[in-house]
């Protein structure tokens, strides 16, 4: 049984958990961790893997034999992605030229949702650039969407100022001239999340359909040891950044959905009952089980 998890406290409580239930769990080392998304949705290389959110939705959409096992696995707030170098705001964004990374990175689509949902921004008023593909085979970008020569990298293209705007996370470069679109971005963000309920997830866990007929007591073992872990150490506030359990995911990901499917990042609407009933068939078990 192997697993591909970013967070090592994780990795260490699923690995021990597993082992106990009778599994012979290995953990497989790929960083950055989204590396491992394409052979585990297409080909179900590995059992257990951190997954994006939107990938999730993408993999579900077009028939991947991939189940959610509703573990966060990194949670924060998005709207200081949205970034520039020049005097522009995000008022600016129709007429002028955003990178981002992929289509479907799940930043994203967080970001999107906010510039159409919060601004009136009418995405295909902006000219967009795409430096990689999708995880998930068969899914495109849309033909409003531009991709870039192969080689070329977005903070490159922002920096040097062939794009206006750039929506990044962990690849934002370190430049004092760098400053976000939306201004008082961290309080903007804390704002949507009091009006939602909720601050956005990027990873969760998901597991194979075969991982779940071999090892089904495995997996619920590992579920229950990243629970606790995430359940110690979370930080307290007025929304969890880890939230676990399938109640707990029900509004980001329904919110995710609603924005995927506006962006053409989805090719159906994916409801997120539809998630659960199919991990539950899998592992046999009630949404209670599994924090339903």
């Amino acid at each position: 049984m192997q697993l591909v998890l970013g967070r090592d406290d994780l990795a260490a409580a699923a690995l021990s958990a597993a082992r106990e239930a009778g599994a012979e769990p290995e953990r497989v080392d790929i960083k950055p961790v989204h590396k491992a998304s394409r052979g585990f949705v297409n080909a179900s290389n590995v059992d257990l893997c951190e997954l994006a959110i939107v990938t999730v939705l993408q993999a579900v959409a077009h028939g991947k034999p991939v189940l959610l096992l509703p573990v966060t696995t990194l949670g924060r707030h998005q709207h200081q992605t949205l970034v520039t170098l020049g005097k522009l705001s995000v008022a600016d964004v129709e007429g002028h030229s955003v990178g981002v990374r992929a289509w479907s990175q799940t930043t994203g689509v967080w970001m999107r949702g906010f510039l159409t949902e919060q601004y009136g921004i009418d995405l295909r008023k902006a000219q967009w650039t795409t430096y990689e593909g999708h995880h998930v085979n068969g899914a495109e970008d849309p033909a409003w969407v531009k991709r870039a020569q192969a080689g070329v990298k977005l903070p490159a293209d922002f920096m040097d100022g062939r794009v206006d705007f750039g929506i990044m996370g962990n690849e934002l470069p370190a430049d004092d001239r760098i400053r976000t679109a939306v201004d008082d971005a961290r309080q903007v963000a804390e704002q949507w999340a009091a009006e939602q309920g909720f601050i956005p997830v990027n990873h969760v866990v998901a597991v194979s359909e075969a991982a779940v007929a071999q090892h089904p007591a495995a997996i619920l073992a590992a579920y229950d040891a990243m629970r606790s872990v995430l359940t110690a150490k979370e930080a307290g506030g007025s929304y969890p950044l880890h939230p676990v359990g399938f109640e707990s995911l029900r509004a980001a990901f329904t919110k995710a959905a609603t924005y995927a499917l506006e962006q053409d990042v989805i090719p159906r609407a994916v409801d997120y009952d539809e998630l659960v009933e199919r991990t539950c068939a899998a592992l046999g078990v009630t949404p209670a089980r599994l924090g339903g």
